[in-house]
């Protein structure tokens, strides 16, 4: 699994969320997307590592500029009960 962080400015409020969640769930494949305006930033997270390109065309044709795009391993985090 792989978490994707892409900083995105013009973001103003949870309509502006929905947009960009909209754009990245039709561009890629992704298992979960969540957008905050007050970070500026989308988290993607997926199977395998996703094209740059391909996100950064997708948010930018609805108006918003991405200004930068990481990735890191994810695991997903658990409820472990300890013995």
């Amino acid at each position: 699994m792989v978490k994707t962080i892409m900083k995105i400015d013009g973001m103003m409020c949870g309509m502006c969320e929905a947009h960009v969640n909209d754009a990245v769930r039709a561009a890629v494949k992704a298992k979960k997307v969540n957008s905050s305006h007050s970070k500026g930033e989308t988290e993607i997270i997926s199977e395998e590592a996703l094209d740059n390109a391909v996100l950064k065309e997708a948010v930018e044709k609805t108006g918003y500029k991405v200004l930068d795009i990481t990735s890191e391993p994810y695991e997903k985090k658990g409820l472990f009960h300890k013995k």
